[in-house]
């Protein structure tokens, strides 16, 4: 299956994508970790396109091979997804969503329903209740706090390599051209960038009347699966064990041997249960 590497204007600037196959499109949305960006993957587009589907894997504004931005908020990283579908010519498409891109692909499902088809969901934290002894938004102001200690230099090819053993499983999928890659993503403009959305104050508090987006999640009309890592991070797996708990017609699942890459750890797992969910 051929994967091929584009360009487009959109939204104001212009984004790098990945495509492959033809079909019911699908948007791949990467998260926010210095050096994500589309090629997260690139392992799992092959199986999405030989299944029938036309996947679309992005580098978001700031990332990747798309060109830098002025703009480093998560909003403008929101609009460019449907900016990116009009400039597709997509008016419909489901969203494969990981890390904080999956609060992305919610809050999309929430302000442009008709948009979006289905919700893939993959290791999204801040998607999940917190434990009793932990406090609402807990888990995002420490992971605020983690990526400024970051952004003081740029990583050395062996910080690149630490950083994605913290959140890999199975380390030997970390091979010489996977580093490489990632460590490319990782440096020049990207750590830029990086070191400017890390310096982005945060947002407004939201009136506590409302409810957190784990709450909501079973009032979206799209169709939503979730599937989380058994070792992730911030106790990701006792987090989205509660959740099922509260919410037993979640279509949730646990990845074992799973960190925070899902895409990668649990790359199978994600195709047998995403590709049917998707096609059905």
């Amino acid at each position: 299956m051929t994967i091929q590497d584009k360009r487009i204007a959109a939204g104001g600037t212009t984004l790098r994508y990945l495509e492959a196959g033809e079909g019911h499109p699908v948007i791949f949305l990467h998260g926010a970790s210095l050096g994500s960006s589309a090629d997260v993957f690139l392992r799992n587009l092959p199986a999405f396109a030989a299944a029938g589907l036309r996947c679309i894997a992005f580098d978001q504004p700031g990332f990747g091979l798309s060109d830098p931005t002025q703009d480093h908020s998560v909003g403008f990283r929101r609009s460019s997804v449907l900016a990116l579908m009009d400039a597709l010519g997509l008016e419909r498409a489901a969203l494969v969503a990981h890390s904080q891109a999956g609060n992305i692909a919610v809050q999309i499902a929430q302000q442009a329903p008709a948009r979006v088809s289905h919700i893939v969901v993959l290791g999204t934290g801040s998607l999940l209740p917190p434990l009793e002894e932990q406090k609402e938004g807990m888990e995002g102001a420490a992971q605020q706090r983690l990526e400024r200690r970051m952004a003081t230099h740029e990583p050395t090819l062996e910080e690149t390599r630490k950083l994605l053993e913290a959140n890999l499983f199975h380390h030997e999928l970390i091979t010489p051209e996977e580093l490489a890659l990632r460590h490319a993503r990782s440096t020049g403009v990207n750590f830029e960038s990086f070191v400017a959305r890390s310096a982005q104050p945060a947002g407004a508090k939201k009136p506590a009347a409302d409810k957190p987006q784990w709450r909501r999640l079973t009032e979206l009309p799209q169709p939503l699966l979730l599937i989380y890592g058994r070792n992730d991070r911030a106790n990701a797996f006792e987090r989205a064990t509660k959740l099922k708990e509260l919410y037993p017609a979640l279509d949730l699942h646990i990845a074992p041997d799973c960190k925070h890459l899902v895409p990668w750890d649990a790359e199978k797992m994600v195709a047998d249960l995403a590709i049917p969910f998707l096609t059905r």
